[in-house]
């Protein structure tokens, strides 16, 4: 592992100063600035300046940046003012389908664990939850320090195709997660805060505020559809298969997988069929960007250029 010291030319300096600074501007007028985005920015600005080892992790990490934007940029037109939110007609088919009789009355799993959970289970789906986006970037950062770059570039950008197709399916679907109707019943109710719903017993357990920080956060609770946290160890676990990663990884990966598709029910942010359709997602991304789109000159050059950058 060399450390050139080395600045960027001049042009790549004026350039990337020139963007982050209106990425800074437009967030900070349309979204609104939070102490989180001094530590992106500012480390990407640091890594990219320090050297030019550095420049290239930089460079390498722009996927996951640009996700974490076009997350944050959802704010400015939520989708709810797109399309109708889905309250009711998602419980009923959440019913339909996996309805579940207990003492003559059906409930949709969800309801089931909020009256059947145990302390076990709660804290092991916190675990899985904290580790949705972290161990797949966590994952692929591996890859990109094992020299392993083009892998980790097919999975850097499937992680950003994936969401983008997740993001559409929020705007053509707006729904309301099980909580919401749990809670609050089949009326929409705009503004409605982040909720931890089941996560809460997880915070209680060890004494913290994690998951109430996280999801106090959330601006648009009708997010629901897909599943986007059932989607992301999909990807991770492809390229781990993909790549012939040890047995350790890929159990892992695993395990975590089927963790994070439980929990999102346990705690009732998800029903079964937003797993479903996250699951679907990923899988969608992953042919389209595998079977298509390195298939296509245009993409292929594009990809090709990135890879020599950063490799």
């Amino acid at each position: 592992m060399k450390f050139q010291l080395s600045l960027p030319s001049k042009k790549e300096s004026i350039i990337v100063v020139g963007i982050t600074a209106l990425i800074i501007t437009l967030t900070a007028i349309f979204v609104g600035y939070r102490p989180e985005h001094n530590l992106m920015f500012g480390l990407f600005l640091v890594l990219f300046f320090a050297s030019k080892f550095t420049r290239k992790l930089a460079v390498a990490l722009i996927p996951f940046i640009v996700f974490g934007l076009s997350y944050d940029w959802m704010r400015v037109y939520p989708n709810y003012m797109v399309n109708p939110i889905d309250v009711k007609d998602l419980y009923d088919l959440e019913k339909a389908w996996f309805g579940m009789n207990v003492n003559g009355q059906i409930l949709i799993p969800c309801e089931y664990f909020a009256i059947n959970y145990s302390t076990v289970f709660d804290f092991f789906a916190g675990i899985f939850y904290l580790s949705w986006v972290p161990v797949p970037i966590l994952f692929g950062v591996y890859l990109y320090f094992k020299k392993q770059r083009k892998i980790y570039l097919q999975l850097a950008l499937v992680f950003l195709f994936v969401n983008l197709i997740g993001f559409a399916g929020y705007y053509i679907h707006p729904a309301a997660p099980p909580w919401y109707a749990m809670m609050y019943g089949f009326e929409p109710i705009l503004n409605t805060p982040g909720n931890t719903a089941g996560l809460a017993r997880f915070d209680a357990l060890l004494g913290v505020s994690i998951f109430d920080s996280i999801y106090g956060r959330n601006a648009n609770v009708f997010a629901a559809v897909p599943s986007l946290h059932s989607a992301y160890m999909v990807v991770a676990l492809f390229y781990a298969i993909k790549n012939k990663s040890s047995w350790v990884i890929i159990t892992i990966l695993t395990i975590l997988m089927f963790g994070i598709w439980f929990t999102a029910v346990y705690s009732y942010h998800h029903y079964i069929i937003d797993v479903l359709l996250g699951i679907s997602c990923a899988l969608l991304g992953i042919a389209i960007f595998e079977l298509i789109l390195l298939k296509m000159g245009w993409f292929k050059s594009f990809f090709n250029k990135y890879y020599e950058y950063i490799k």
